[in-house]
């Protein structure tokens, strides 16, 4: 947000209050690579020559709308717009044991020292950040368990079908899937059922939170605890704006409420924010996408789809570890896209959904073939 606003012309002051004592960085590899290795997660924005004001290790407990002050735990901020970017939470599971979750630098780091050969690492969550653990505590040499309550990783995205695509990729794994979990002990994991999971390490990957307790007596809007906002992320109150995590904003294209959870959708928020706040009124509606780096193969998803849209599964003739699949409406309209080992057809797909034409239906079972 803070390069967007100097991009678009903003000359005021900037204060940056961040609750982590390290500048903003790139979460995304934190799951993908950095529980590998250590990784460079650096932005390389240099706040200074932005003439943006840091404040690290700072926490945000309360706000003022009608003074416009913000409490925090060092002091009363003033302020004329108020953009809120405090992100998500894990969710925690009941229980007495430790459990571990990937959400920042530090829990990457307290992870990859525990993802040591032969140590019994159970995942709880097998949707997309738990398939990244997953596979990652497989490459370092662990034995890994997942535990997912769905029929198969995925299924409450995609349906069980095209979820059952993905099994064989967990087969050095233990998944045990339509399970629940009753509470994390000392040495392992209790079902709903009674039965026990031992483990030396737990990591819990079964959702996130909005970071907006803070709020609770503001006033703001806010829905399943994140903060309402428009397509130009402006709050119900227009001197406050929210982006990323914290944020669900309404979507014209979709006509549905879109939460802020993906890296994309808060970059695009940073672009309509700052627009916005400069009055260049920009309208960021743009079709969501994501990408995942799971087992060997890298899966690039675009659009939204709904478990009842009807599906195909388009495959690649001489490799196997490439396919995708094509969900369309009653129109035959491409409304989303999984793609496989496959960017090209992933860049393809989301020109397609942008054209918003009816597709060919001779070019589905190729992923060769560009709708």
């Amino acid at each position: 947000m803070c390069v967007e606003l100097r991009s678009v012309g903003y000359e005021g002051e900037i204060l940056l209050i961040g609750s982590e004592r390290h500048a903003p960085y790139n979460r995304p590899p934190l799951t993908k690579h950095g529980l590998l290795a250590a990784v460079d997660t650096n932005l390389g924005i240099d706040f200074e020559a932005l003439g943006v004001d840091c404040s690290l290790g700072e926490s945000a407990l309360a706000l003022d709308r009608e003074r416009r002050r913000v409490q925090t735990d060092r002091r009363e901020i003033s302020y004329d717009t108020l953009v809120l970017a405090t992100g998500a939470e894990p969710i925690s599971l009941p229980g007495p044991g430790a459990q571990l979750c990937v959400r920042t630098s530090e829990d990457a780091e307290r992870a990859r020292m525990q993802l040591v050969p032969s140590r019994r690492v159970v995942v709880i969550g097998a949707g997309w950040i738990g398939a990244e653990i997953a596979s990652a505590a497989l490459t370092r040499g662990c034995h890994v368990t997942c535990l997912e309550g769905a029929a198969a990783p995925l299924a409450s995205q995609f349906g069980e079908e095209v979820a059952a695509r993905f099994l064989p990729w967990w087969r050095d794994v233990n998944l045990l899937t339509r399970v629940r979990v009753a509470e994390v002990v000392a040495d392992g994991v209790i079902l709903a059922d009674g039965d026990k999971v031992l483990a030396d390490v737990i990591i819990a990957s079964v959702g996130v939170r909005p970071a907006t307790d803070w709020l609770a007596d503001s006033g703001l809007a806010r829905r399943r605890g994140a903060v309402v906002v428009d397509e130009r992320r402006r709050s119900s109150d227009p001197n406050i704006f929210a982006i990323g995590d914290c944020a669900i904003r309404w979507s014209p294209r979709y006509g549905a409420w879109m939460p802020g959870g993906h890296w994309d959708e808060a970059v695009q928020g940073a672009v309509a924010g700052a627009g916005a706040i400069v009055g260049t009124d920009v309208i960021n509606d743009k079709i969501p996408y994501l990408w995942s780096e799971q087992f060997g193969r890298r899966l690039l998803y675009v659009g939204r789809a709904d478990t009842a849209d009807r599906h195909v599964v388009r495959l690649v003739d001489d490799d196997p570890e490439k396919w995708g699949v094509a969900w369309l409406d009653d129109d035959n309209h491409l409304v989303a896209h999984l793609s496989v080992n496959h960017p090209l057809a992933f860049a393809a797909a989301r020109r397609a959904i942008e054209a918003g034409q009816p597709v060919d239906e001779r070019k589905l079972p190729s992923l060769d073939i560009e709708l």
